[in-house]
């Protein structure tokens, strides 16, 4: 789950790195209620889950408490890459000498931690990456010994900060180190980390990633969710711990076994829908190995309740679970939906008890359900339902 800047920056504190004052607010009047409390400038900054705020005139800097109401009259309501601004943090503006660059990141090709630092940031580090590759160290980290001072004097020297900050700077990344590890976190980014004219490090900007497969030791992370920007549908299918994901612009609707077969699912009915009116998939969903009625009726529910799937394509491997317990799962959720169960599905099964799967469901004979034996025959055939639907 990705974090907003007011919730990273609460976690930094908490872990004892330096972080400006600041409160969220969601309305203009909060905003300068806010400015007030703090004094002096503030910079008045949109709470959204996406880079590039600034450019989009969603970070300004007020004199007052009164132009920050102004700046965030302005800023509430924006939409900002797709994301409409619902609260913005009013912070402390701060002088700065310097800015750099630093996170922390689940490095997957490599199985461990690795540690990015810069003394060049501020900017998309992901152009720095690019245009410059050498002003950004990488640090792997063993994530076993993890990271101590020796560590982030190692991480600092790398990086190229300034002597006269190292000191400081090895001590908050290991307190970022600390945080890191402490909330179960894949990313913990800051950017600019910086130096301001005292020679104080502190964190003006904050970017995490909590795992959330972690979330049975963190009930604290449950109040992270942000309801109101949260997809309802995607709630609706973790109250189901299905594993569930919106896309948008899709009219088949996907349930599998495993995300791997999820994935070549979405592949391939987007292909199949280039020759059915540009047809695409819907979601990602991944009942994994278990295909109960329950179990299948909740993910159907979800998909039938997103009002712009046409057609639904159930693709399964029966494994562990044999496809005769997916396919009486299916009979079954279509019972227990009953009429809420209104578009086509177009059914594949393949593995264990495949003969037996197919025998249950044509046995049932139910309207709304096709049996096609192989993947790429079951997309086109979802794809095809998809766009007569719309038709």
């Amino acid at each position: 789950m990705d974090l907003y800047e007011y919730q990273a920056k609460d976690l930094f504190a908490a872990h004892g790195v330096p972080v400006l004052p600041g409160r969220t607010v969601d309305t203009a009047a909060e905003a300068e209620r806010a400015a007030e409390e703090i004094g002096g400038s503030v910079v008045v900054k949109a709470q959204v889950k996406t880079g590039g705020r600034g450019k989009a005139g969603g970070v300004k800097l007020a004199q007052s408490p009164a132009e920050a109401k102004e700046k965030a009259e302005a800023i509430l309501g924006l939409d900002i890459k797709g994301h409409i601004v619902h609260r913005v943090l009013v912070t402390a503006a701060s002088d700065i000498a310097e800015e750099y660059y630093f996170s922390f990141l689940l490095d997957r090709s490599n199985r461990n931690f690795l540690a990015m630092c810069s003394a060049e940031g501020g900017m998309e580090i992901e152009e720095l990456a690019v245009e410059r590759p050498e002003a950004l160290a990488r640090v792997p980290i063993d994530p076993i010994a993890g990271v101590d001072r020796a560590k982030a004097d190692e991480i600092v020297k790398q990086g190229k900060l300034p002597a006269e900050v190292a000191d400081e700077a090895a001590q908050v990344i290991v307190k970022l180190w600390d945080t890191f590890v402490g909330e179960d976190a894949t990313l913990v980014e800051v950017n600019p980390l910086v130096r301001d004219p005292e020679s104080r490090i502190v964190a003006l900007d904050g970017k995490v990633t909590i795992d959330e497969n972690a979330e049975f030791r963190h009930e604290a992370h449950a109040q992270l969710v942000d309801e109101k920007s949260q997809n309802p549908l995607e709630a609706k299918a973790k109250e189901s711990n299905l594993n569930y994901v919106k896309l948008e612009g899709g009219q088949v609707g996907i349930i599998g076994n495993g995300a791997g077969l999820v994935m070549s699912t979405l592949d391939v009915v987007a292909y199949a829908g280039e020759q059915h009116g540009g047809m695409k998939p819907a979601n990602f969903l991944d009942i994994g190995g278990g295909a109960s009625a329950e179990v299948m009726a909740a993910g159907l529910d979800v998909i039938l309740g997103d009002d712009d799937v046409r057609s639904v394509f159930v693709n399964v491997f029966g494994g562990i679970t044999a496809c005769d317990a997916v396919a009486n799962g299916i009979v079954e959720a279509l019972k227990i939906l009953g009429d809420n169960a209104t578009k086509p599905l177009v059914v594949r099964l393949d593995g264990n008890n495949v003969d037996e799967g197919r025998r249950i469901l044509a046995e049932a004979n139910h309207p709304l359900v096709t049996v096609v034996d192989t993947m790429d025959d079951a997309a086109a055939k979802a794809a095809e339902l998809a766009a007569k639907a719309g038709a």
